[in-house]
C-alpha cells in the first residue's frame, strides 16, 4: 500500500475511534490497539513530514510553548444571558414571549454548564481557530489548547465554507478530583473548583499542560453556517451532533408549566451530569422568532438563564476531627448530623483552619447553617447561638500532630497549621513521590503508582527505606515483574551519587525549591554545614530570606529529620555538593529569556545565568536588566522594546556567560551603560 494511502486510512480510522470514545462514550477497540495504530501514524509522519495534515490525531498536542495569546474578533458576538432567580421570573419571561409571538411558543431548556465559553471556527470542514468569549466581541485565540480537547473534532463530515459553533469547556468532576489528588501529592495548592481549573488550564501557554488536564466540551449554539439554513434551534443541535460535536442535553417544550418542570428536573438530577451546572437556560426555539425579538444592549430578548439558589439547611456539629494532609497541613472537619443538600447527603464540612473556627466560634454541639460552596463543597455559614447547649467550649487545634506526635507550627505567611515531622506517616505518599521526582532525586520508575504499592505492601515507610529495597520483593508488586524491578533498583542505586542540591530539594523542606536548594548546596558545600547553620548565617546567603532560614533551622531541629538524614547517609547517599562555586559576575541583575536558543534549552540557559549570580524571571518589567532573545521571540521581546529594556541575541549571551567569542566584561559594560538614561 502507498504510504499516503496508509496515512489517510490511519487518520480516518483513529479520528472515528476518537469520536466513538470521547463523544459517544462507546469505544470499540482497546486502548492498546489505538495506541499501536497512533504510533504507526507517528512513524509515517516522521518519515514524510510533508504529508502531515491538520486533522491528524498526532497534531492535537503542540510542541511549541506560546509567548502569549493573540486577540480574536468574534464574527458573531458571543452574547451573555439575563439571569432569573425564581419561578415567578420564569413565568414573566414566558409571558412576554407569548405576548410577542403567540400562545404556542416552543422553548429549548438546557443545563447551564459551569465552565468557560468558547467559539470554534471551521473552514471547509477543518478546525482552524478557537477563542475564548472575552467580552463577547473580542476574545483570546486559544486554538492550540483547544486542539488538546479530544471531544472537539478536527474535521467535520460536511465541508461548509465556514462554520462557527459555541460551546462550554469544562473539567469533569472526576478529572477535577484526580487533578487535586495529584497536586496534593506534589505539595501544590489545590484548585478551588472545576470551573476555575478549566479556565486556568485553557489559558496555559504550554499546550501539553492543557492536554494533561483532560478538558471536555458541550456545544450549545450554532453561530454561523455558510451555505446551510435551519428553522429551529433544535435542528441546529441535531445538525451539530451529526457533525460529531458533543451537544448539550436539551428538551423542546411548550408552555410555562412544562418549562418550570424541566428546570426542576435538571436541578434534581444535576449530580448525574459529569460536569457542574449553575443553572438552566431557557431559549425560544424558532430562529425566525429570535430574529423578530432581537436583543437589548446587553442580552438577547429570547433567552434567560435560571440560576439555582444555594440550598441551605441546619444541622448539628457532633464532633470536630483533625486530618493531616499529604503536605502536613492540619485540616479540622466538622462531623454533622446527616442532612440532604443539592442532591447528596452531607455528613461533614471542612472548617479550613483555626482562624475560620474562631471567627465563626464553631463548637461541638452547635446548630449550624450549612450549604454547598459552588454546589460542591459543604461549608458552615453561621452558628445559631440561640440553640447553643450549655457547657460548650471554644475549639483549639492541637499543638502536636495527631498522627506522629511531632510539633505543629503555624505558617508565618498564612493561616495553615503544619506538622513538622519529616517521617510523618500521613505525609508519606507525598514525601516519597516528591523525593523520587525528576527535579529531586530523579528515580526513574518510582512514580505515584509505584510509591503507592511500595507503601501499601509495607516495604517503605520513609525515603531512606528506598535504599534497602531488593529486586525480588519489588518484582512481586502488581504490573512490575523482574525487569521493571531491576530497573527500579538500579535507578535508586544511581540516585545515591546525585548532587547535594537534589537531596535538599527532595527532602521537601518548606520554602526550599530547586533554585534555593542549588544556592544552599553551592554556598555551604555539605549537609553537615547546612544542618549546623544558624538563621543569621543562612540569611546572609543571597536569595535566602528570614522565613526560608527559619523553615530550614526548624526542619533540622526535628528528631525525625535528623534520623532520616542519618539513615540516608548510612545508605550511601551523597551529602556534599559537586557544583562549581557560584560566580558573582551577574549578581543582582535580572534576566528574561524569550524565543528559542540553539545552544541550550531555556532551562539550561537560565541555569548558566544563575551560576553567575543572576536572577531569571518569566516576565519583563522596568526592573529587568536584560532580555535574551532567541529565534521566534514574541511578546516578551515587544514588551522589552516598549519599556526600553536592553536586548541581546544568542551570540552576545554566549559571550556573557563565557562560552562564546568576545569579552564578557565588554558585553556587561555595554548593558550597564544602557541602564543609565541619556542626558
Amino acid at each position: 500500500m502507498d504510504y499516503r494511502e496508509e496515512m489517510k486510512q490511519l487518520r480516518d480510522f483513529l479520528n472515528q475511534q476518537s469520536y466513538l470514545y470521547y463523544v459517544l462514550d462507546a469505544p470499540v477497540i482497546p486502548d492498546y490497539e489505538y495506541d499501536r495504530l497512533n504510533r504507526r501514524l507517528e512513524e509515517l509522519e516522521a518519515e514524510h513530514p510533508e504529508e502531515i495534515t491538520p486533522d491528524s490525531p498526532t497534531q492535537r498536542v503542540g510542541d511549541k510553548i506560546l509567548e502569549g495569546f493573540e486577540t480574536y474578533d468574534h464574527p458573531v458576538p458571543l452574547e451573555s444571558l439575563q439571569d432569573v432567580f425564581n419561578g415567578d421570573e420564569v413565568a414573566e419571561f414566558c409571558g412576554r414571549m407569548a405576548e410577542a409571538l403567540g400562545e404556542a411558543v416552543a422553548y429549548s431548556v438546557e443545563p447551564k454548564v459551569d465552565g468557560l465559553s468558547v467559539a470554534l471556527e471551521y473552514r471547509d470542514g477543518v478546525f482552524v481557530r478557537g477563542a475564548t468569549r472575552g467580552d463577547g466581541r473580542v476574545g483570546e485565540d486559544v486554538t492550540e489548547n483547544l486542539k488538546t480537547v479530544r471531544s472537539i473534532p478536527m474535521t467535520l463530515p460536511d465541508k461548509l465554507p465556514r462554520l462557527i459553533v459555541r460551546g462550554e469547556v469544562y473539567m469533569s468532576r472526576a478529572v477535577f478530583a484526580e487533578l487535586n489528588a495529584q497536586r496534593e501529592l506534589q505539595g501544590k495548592p489545590l484548585m478551588a473548583n472545576p470551573r476555575n481549573a478549566a479556565a486556568g488550564s485553557l489559558r496555559q501557554l504550554d499546550p501539553k499542560v492543557c492536554a494533561e488536564r483532560k478538558l471536555d466540551i458541550q456545544v450549545f449554539n450554532l453561530q454561523l453556517a455558510e451555505g446551510k439554513t435551519f428553522s429551529s434551534h433544535a435542528e441546529t443541535l441535531d445538525y451539530m451532533a451529526s457533525q460529531h460535536f458533543k451537544v448539550i442535553p436539551h428538551k423542546t417544550l411548550t408552555g410555562t408549566a412544562a418549562v418550570q418542570a424541566e428546570i426542576e428536573r435538571i436541578n434534581d438530577e444535576r449530580m448525574d451530569y459529569p460536569f457542574d451546572i449553575d443553572g438552566a437556560v431557557v431559549k425560544v426555539d424558532h430562529l425566525a422568532d429570535r430574529e423578530r425579538l432581537g436583543s437589548t444592549a446587553k442580552f438577547p430578548k429570547w433567552a434567560v438563564a435560571f440560576k439555582y439558589p444555594p440550598e441551605k439547611k441546619y444541622s448539628r456539629v457532633t464532633d470536630i476531627v483533625v486530618q493531616v494532609g499529604r503536605t502536613g497541613v492540619l485540616t479540622p472537619k466538622a462531623v454533622l448530623e446527616p442532612v440532604r443538600l443539592a442532591g447528596t447527603t452531607v455528613t461533614n464540612a471542612t472548617l479550613h483552619n483555626q482562624d475560620f473556627i474562631a471567627e465563626k466560634d464553631i463548637r461541638v454541639g452547635d446548630t449550624v447553617l450549612v450549604q454547598k460552596a459552588g454546589e460542591i463543597i459543604p461549608e458552615i455559614l453561621e452558628v445559631d447561638l440561640t440553640k447553643r447547649p450549655e457547657g460548650t467550649v471554644p475549639y483549639v487545634l492541637p499543638d502536636t500532630c495527631p498522627v506522629c506526635g511531632a510539633p505543629v507550627v503555624r505558617d508565618e505567611d498564612g493561616a495553615a497549621a503544619r506538622c513538622t515531622g519529616a517521617e510523618c506517616p500521613a505525609q508519606l505518599l507525598r514525601n516519597l513521590t516528591h523525593f523520587a521526582s525528576r527535579g529531586a532525586m530523579d528515580i526513574d520508575g518510582c512514580g505515584p503508582a509505584v510509591v503507592q504499592q511500595l507503601v501499601d505492601a509495607g516495604l517503605v515507610r520513609t525515603a531512606a527505606d528506598l535504599y534497602t529495597l531488593h529486586a525480588a520483593e519489588v518484582a512481586k508488586l502488581d504490573r512490575l515483574g523482574d525487569k521493571s524491578a531491576e530497573n527500579l533498583i538500579r535507578a535508586i542505586e544511581n540516585s545515591k551519587a546525585n548532587d547535594l542540591s537534589r537531596l535538599l530539594y527532595g527532602l521537601g523542606i518548606r520554602q526550599v525549591g530547586e533554585k534555593a536548594a542549588k544556592v544552599l548546596a553551592a554556598r555551604l558545600g555539605s549537609m553537615e554545614a547546612l544542618m549546623a547553620a544558624t538563621e543569621e548565617e543562612l540569611t546572609a546567603i543571597p536569595d535566602v530570606g528570614a522565613i526560608t532560614a527559619r523553615c530550614i533551622t526548624e526542619y533540622f531541629a526535628g528528631a525525625q529529620a535528623r534520623d532520616l538524614i542519618a539513615r540516608l547517609a548510612a545508605a550511601g547517599v551523597n551529602m556534599t555538593s559537586t557544583a562549581a562555586p557560584v560566580g558573582d559576575l551577574l549578581t543582582g541583575r535580572t534576566f528574561v529569556l524569550t524565543g528559542e536558543l540553539t545552544a541550550f534549552s531555556r532551562k539550561e540557559a537560565g541555569e548558566k545565568l544563575e551560576a553567575l549570580g543572576a536572577k531569571v524571571s518569566g516576565s519583563v518589567s522596568k526592573k529587568t536588566f536584560c532580555v535574551v532573545a532567541g529565534e521566534a521571540a514574541g511578546s516578551k521581546l515587544r514588551k522589552a522594546q516598549e519599556l526600553g529594556v536592553p536586548v541581546i541575541d544568542e551570540a552576545a549571551f554566549l559571550t556573557l556567560i563565557g562560552e562564546g567569542e568576545g569579552d564578557a566584561a565588554a558585553v556587561l559594560a555595554s548593558l550597564d551603560q544602557a541602564q543609565t538614561p541619556a542626558p
